[in-house]
């Protein structure tokens, strides 16, 4: 058996193809860039992951046999970026990455709000997801209100290896919306920043099964 790990990062996608052992096979990447609307902005188009993804994964399927007998895959990308998603899971606009600093008055406004951060376990910043949000409903209110769920760069991954809307704990920490000692969705923190928990991904831990490879992709994967 084989297991396939994959690393989206803010410039480029990794892939690491490794045996049983942990020994690695072999190994692809690809770069893509982030765009910078205005100062301090930073966004990406997630098209630009699901291209890096299918390359690195053809190029590993053709050099290596063993990826034919791919057991299983890990997902792992950089934290906090506003993936926004229509009802019919189409890309509403460039996610907004984490190194983005528009929000930070929004990111004050939540901070100061009573039982965030004990609940959040963390400072509200200004590259977090929740306050990304809140500037969205100001400057972008046609956005938002089309706006059935909100991944993360990870999950948005997940959503096309396994067509189900899934992230795991430590991505959904960053958002401030997770209750971190119940390990779930806070109500509290979803209503400070004008969220539901539908809108929210299914949580798993980070060594759970989060879903199962899309039949499209196993077949075109061989």
């Amino acid at each position: 058996m084989s297991y396939l790990g994959i690393d989206l990062g803010t410039s480029g996608l990794r892939a690491l193809l490794v045996d049983e052992a942990g020994q690695p096979i072999g190994s692809a990447e690809r770069a893509y860039a982030a765009a910078h609307p205005h100062p301090g902005w930073s966004e990406q188009d997630p098209a630009d992951w699901i291209a890096a993804l299918d390359g690195a994964v053809e190029e590993l399927r053709q050099a290596h046999p063993a990826f034919a007998q791919l057991a299983g895959i890990g997902v792992a990308g950089h934290m906090h970026g506003a993936t926004l998603l229509d009802a019919s899971d189409r890309v509403i606009r460039p996610c907004i990455l984490w190194n983005d600093s528009r929000a930070h008055e929004e990111a004050a406004r939540l901070d100061a709000i009573e039982g965030v951060r004990a609940l959040s376990g963390n400072i509200v910043f200004p590259g977090f997801t929740a306050p990304k949000l809140e500037w969205l409903r100001a400057h972008e209110p046609e956005n938002h209100a089309r706006m059935a769920k909100v991944l993360l760069p990870a999950a948005y991954l997940n959503l096309y290896l396994t067509g189900e809307h899934v992230a795991d704990m430590s991505d959904s920490a960053g958002t401030s919306w997770l209750d971190v000692g119940a390990r779930d969705w806070s109500e509290k923190l979803l209503d400070a920043g004008g969220m539901r928990r539908d809108q929210m991904p299914r949580l798993v831990e980070g060594s759970a099964q989060a879903g199962t490879l899309r039949a499209e992709l196993a077949a075109r994967w061989g």
